[in-house]
């Protein structure tokens, strides 16, 4: 009997230890490791897990095959303690230029991440599930992209995630020494050590990192008091997210501990896989003796046989100058873009406009579905607007801009390439009969995606950038209808505390602030302006100017201000909504688009506070219109200004208002 029960025992125990509290598991180096790998993640040949590889922007997960338990008992619900270890390095493709996005360590329900997206979200989350507490995902990360939208406070940083990207605490990456932070760069390609530990009995979590080789700090760099039993589940899957940008970046782990209720082993650093360093080129002792005669021969053959090729390759040759370094998205070959737009056909025309004509394609490495802009060249117009768009959209990351993959130049063709849009262009929707409508929550979504695209260009970005067309026709929309703002041809960028420089007038009629016509200059005023009119082409459905209109109809800005005046604002309301519309949303972006259509630089609110009326969190002002102040107009129309400019014209606040108190 007693024989009996100990076999029971002995079979049992397997179960039983599968099952305990306590997991435990030491990689020294990934080669032969069972782990769940999608994306582009993968075991290199010397044992290195790497999660992205530098092609195409995607994102990559590596996970501990099984679940892991991380609370004690179901009763209790305490969240259980645990502690990692983990080497890890980031690799930009080109050396000291802007990476892409960084690594998370994280703790999920799930293993899949079908449906989160890459470039943004560091590959967990989505447009509509950042921030949503049914994720149940807490995640570590080590951010080398400062995104403003999730409050990041650089472009080098450790956070701590709870159900979204922005961190309820986070820290320049960097490890104590006697008090002191001494600061790491992330992406300077070297090996980093990591050590994450949360104590189930305090909930405590603690997070540290340092140079490889270097002993453990005594003081965590993030120390952070966050109960996690009210987060995850459980049992929860255990693993790696990154993702890879524009700017392309090898992101590796060398080696990784774990164990919950207890102290992550020590990894053998000395074992560890290191990361992929460029070999120098060592010559030979001949070489440096002297070059044997027969070497003459083969490089004077090789010379005639670069010749053929060169004017084989001539109908795709390229060039590069110095500024282009600078910007840092891929460079596409000119034959994969000819190849991509068969040929740049004309049945793969998406539009044409005074910019250049947009192309269809699908690149033949990853079968992705692209956008790619043949930029009108000849001329000293084209360049600029090509340097134009890869300056601005090759550095600014916000999820209402239209992204930048990268572009091509070569002798007398500029070319972009953007993310393919598959619903085209707003202004489709709004102004072709022959297309659907849009309907009232689309069309509101659009403004505010919009104008947080255009806050973060004003005020978020590392420079000011001053688009200068903003319209119907350049805002994009995705798959899901979101808008995005696109064309940067016209755009231009300066330093914060300085003024933007007078320049010839440009832009698109209809959209112009009344004051460039007389100081050559673009600001932010004036592309708050031209934002309110695109305020006042969503909601009335109607071009900024329509000739063949009545005679008090032509411009839309003096129609709707028509309507206002007597009271009957929702008037201009475009009719194929049929009145579907909430009225106070309706309301408030007529009157908005023509504060920010103000003659008086000055009167218009800056983007900021357009986009904090736009969600509700400030109301908007009461005001009187300076389209009916006739100091102004005479101003206006005579164009003698005796000194004054409409910048420095004093605003009136004490103007009585034509409207009764009803109509506010």
């Amino acid at each position: 009997m007693v024989t009996r029960l100990l076999l029971f025992v002995v079979l049992l125990l397997p179960n039983f230890v599968s099952c305990s509290d306590a997991v435990d598991f030491l990689y020294n180096g990934f080669r032969g490791a069972n782990l769940t790998l999608d994306g582009t993640a993968a075991v290199t040949s010397d044992g290195l897990l790497r999660l992205t590889n530098a092609t195409m922007p995607e994102k990559s997960h590596a996970f501990y095959p099984d679940p892991v338990r991380f609370k004690i008992n179901r009763s209790s619900g305490g969240a259980s303690s645990f502690s990692s270890t983990f080497v890890f390095g980031i690799v930009p493709e080109f050396s000291g230029l802007m990476s892409g996005h960084g690594i998370a360590l994280v703790l999920s329900p799930t293993q899949d991440f079908h449906t989160a997206i890459g470039s943004q979200y560091m590959g967990l989350f989505n447009l509509s599930s950042n921030g949503k507490p049914f994720n149940h995902v807490v995640a570590v990360e080590l951010d080398t992209v400062q995104n403003p939208e999730f409050s990041d406070i650089n472009a080098n940083h450790v956070g701590v995630d709870i159900d979204g990207m922005s961190s309820i605490t986070s820290q320049r990456a960097g490890y104590y020494v006697n008090g002191e932070l001494q600061n790491l760069n992330l992406t300077s390609g070297n090996s980093f050590q990591a050590w994450v530990e949360y104590d189930g009995e305090s909930n405590q979590l603690n997070v540290t990192i340092a140079p490889m080789g270097m002993i453990k700090p005594a003081t965590p760099l993030l120390s952070r008091a966050i109960n996690l039993s009210r987060v995850i589940f459980e049992h929860m899957y255990v693993g790696f997210s990154s993702s890879s940008d524009t700017f392309r970046t090898i992101h590796y782990i060398q080696g990784w501990s774990f164990m919950t209720n207890g102290t992550a082993r020590e990894l053998d650093l000395a074992s560890l896989p290191r990361l992929p360093r460029r070999r120098r080129k060592k010559n030979p002792i001949a070489l440096v003796i002297g070059l044997p005669a027969g070497a003459l021969v083969a490089v004077l053959a090789m010379a005639s046989a670069l010749v053929v090729v060169l004017r084989r390759r001539a109908r795709f040759s390229q060039m590069l100058e110095d500024w282009e370094l600078a910007y840092g998205p891929q460079r596409f070959q000119y034959r994969d873009l000819y190849k991509a737009t068969q040929g740049f056909r004309d049945a793969e025309v998406l539009g044409a406009g005074g910019s250049g004509t947009v192309y269809r394609g699908v690149l033949a490495s990853s079968k992705e579905e692209v956008a790619i802009k043949r930029v009108c060249h000849g001329s000293r117009q084209g360049m600029r607007a090509f340097v134009a768009e890869v300056a601005c959209l090759g550095r600014v990351r916000h999820r209402n801009l239209v992204r930048l993959l990268g572009y091509c130049r070569r002798e007398g063709e500029f070319l972009l390439v953007y993310d393919f849009m598959p619903n085209g262009s707003l202004d489709k929707f709004l102004f072709d009969r022959r297309s659907s409508t849009l309907g009232w929550s689309c069309r509101f979504g659009i403004i505010r995606g919009v104008a947080s695209g255009l806050l973060y260009l004003h005020e978020e970005w590392e420079q000011v950038v001053i688009h200068r067309d903003v319209k119907a026709s350049n805002v994009l929309l995705d798959g899901d209808f979101n808008g995005r703002l696109g064309d940067f041809g016209l755009a231009r960028l300066y330093d914060r505390g300085t003024d933007p420089q007078t320049t010839h007038v440009v832009g698109t009629m209809g959209y112009l602030a009344p004051e460039i016509p007389r100081t050559g200059k673009s600001t932010k005023a004036t592309d708050v302006f031209a934002f309110g009119v695109f305020l006042l082409e969503v909601a009335c459905g109607r071009r900024p100017v329509e000739p063949r209109a009545a005679e008090d109809e032509v411009l839309l800005v003096d129609w709707v201000l028509a309507c206002w005046s007597r009271g009957e604002i929702l008037e201009a309301a475009d009719p194929r909504l049929g009145g579907a519309y909430v009225t106070e949303e309706m309301e408030m972006v007529l009157k908005l688009g023509l504060l920010c259509c103000d003659p008086l630089p000055a009167a218009r609110p800056g983007i900021r506070r357009a986009v904090q009326i736009l969600c509700g969190d400030v109301p908007l002002p009461k005001f009187s219109s300076n389209y009916l102040n006739s100091s102004v107009m005479a101003l206006l129309e005579n164009e003698v200004f005796g000194g004054v400019s409409l910048e420095e014209y004093p605003v009136n606040s004490d103007t009585v208002s034509f409207l009764s108190a009803s109509r506010h």
